[in-house]
């Protein structure tokens, strides 16, 4: 693998993706499968005492409710470990004054950000083409009533924001939809606005990662299996990027990543980073 021999520091925090990385699940989101290797690692790391979530670009559930069916195939993540791009979004909106956000989105969706304190509505509902923000999330049930209500929304003012511009994600049946991209490539074409993401690559998922970690971006491993999201999001950072050939991306792909996606090392079974002195 000397491809990959670029100098990396030690990492005094990881963040894992979820699909392709230690989980796969089916297209409709409804199971999962845990990937060899993710159980050990996991305990691992919190024998060892070293600090490390997971940041999955799925929005469809709150935390309360995915975190137990991770932990109910056997996944030992806790609840406070694990988060969305809705946790990322609702610190985002408090930042900018955001009160009430018109969610493209199941009702999971908007369950995470009430939890957060952040009011939503929904198309159709009163006064959600004059909410602050628009917010598209996974939607697969979108119709085209929801989009001209957001884009009356972005066109009056409103912020516009995206859980996710990834095109696939990976799944049990290979790569699978990525609705919110499709969602609000649709607005921005109506529009003439681009979305921020709040869900990975952004550097607002990399900040929050870092905080939540309590550590420098520096000191992260993030660690993925597609190129245009974790080590995409690693170089933005300047955290180091792992890249796993579990999910969407083999080891020729990750060969040819452009640099600014390209990661620091390349594993084909996850719990491979106990064992290459990345962790100390």
């Amino acid at each position: 693998m000397s491809q990959f021999d670029e100098p990396i520091g030690i990492a005094h925090g990881v963040m894992f993706d979820l699909d392709g990385t230690l989980i796969l699940s089916n297209k409709n989101l409804g199971d999962y499968k845990v990937l060899p290797g993710a159980v050990e690692v996991l305990e691992a790391l919190k024998a060892r005492g070293i600090p490390y979530l997971a940041l999955t670009n799925g929005s469809a559930y709150p935390v309360h409710v995915q975190a137990p069916k991770l932990r109910s195939i056997g996944l030992p993540i806790p609840d406070e470990h694990l988060f969305t791009p809705n946790s990322v979004a609702a610190h985002v909106f408090r930042e900018r004054g955001v009160s009430r956000v018109l969610v493209l989105g199941l009702q999971g969706v908007a369950d995470a950000l009430e939890e957060e304190g952040i009011g939503t509505c929904f198309a159709g509902d009163p006064g959600a083409e004059q909410a602050d923000a628009v917010y598209v999330a996974w939607h697969p049930d979108c119709i085209m009533p929801h989009i001209h209500a957001a884009c009356e929304a972005v066109l009056g003012g409103a912020h516009f924001f995206t859980a996710s511009d990834v095109p696939f994600f990976a799944s049990q049946q290979g790569r699978s939809f990525g609705y919110s991209c499709a969602i609000s490539g649709a607005i921005a074409r109506v529009t003439g606005k681009e979305p921020e993401v709040t869900g990975k690559p952004s550097l607002h998922a990399m900040e929050f990662v870092a905080a939540q970690l309590g550590v420098e971006m520096a000191e992260v491993a993030v660690i993925g299996d597609d190129p245009k999201v974790e080590t995409e999001m690693a170089r933005l950072g300047g955290a180091i990027g792992i890249g796993v050939t579990t999910g969407t991306t083999s080891f020729e792909e990750w060969a040819t990543a452009a640099p600014e996606r390209r990661p620091h090392r390349v594993i084909d079974r996850i719990d491979a980073i106990l064992e290459m002195g990345l962790l100390g």
